[in-house]
């Protein structure tokens, strides 16, 4: 789900997309490798 989430949010740059993938994230528990790797990430320029 959270890489769906931020796949969508990569596309869109929608911050409500990027709200709910930091609140999934964070009720995940995910690893801080995961986050780094996805903060090294492209980002859309809007």
């Amino acid at each position: 789900m959270l890489d769906f989430t931020w796949k969508v949010f990569k596309e869109t740059g929608n911050i409500d997309t990027y709200l709910l993938f930091k609140e999934l994230e964070k009720e995940n528990g995910d690893l801080p490798e995961q986050t780094e790797e996805l903060a090294n990430s492209d980002l859309p320029i809007s």
